[in-house]
């Protein structure tokens, strides 16, 4: 199943357009295409950030200390940096 593309007008200064067309010319692939790639990997890159794996990561590594009291070790390791 392919999707449909819808086209999408962006303006870009100068110096934009032409790091664009010249990272497109390296990679030898249209500059559209170059533009879809960066929106996708953005798009993952905001998900990923996003709150709720924030409170994911919580949970995962909740308890992982070990090492005694995790107050007293910060205190002592804090007065190393006087």
């Amino acid at each position: 199943m392919s999707k449909v593309l819808v086209r999408t007008v962006i303006s870009l200064d100068d110096e934009q357009k032409a790091w664009l067309d010249h990272q497109a010319a390296l990679r030898r692939v249209s500059m559209a295409s170059l533009i879809r790639q960066a929106v996708r990997e953005f798009r993952i890159r905001e998900q990923r950030g996003s709150a709720a794996s924030f409170e994911e990561v919580l949970k995962t590594t909740a308890g992982i200390w070990q090492a005694g009291d995790g107050l007293e070790y910060q205190q002592r390791i804090r007065k190393e940096w006087r």
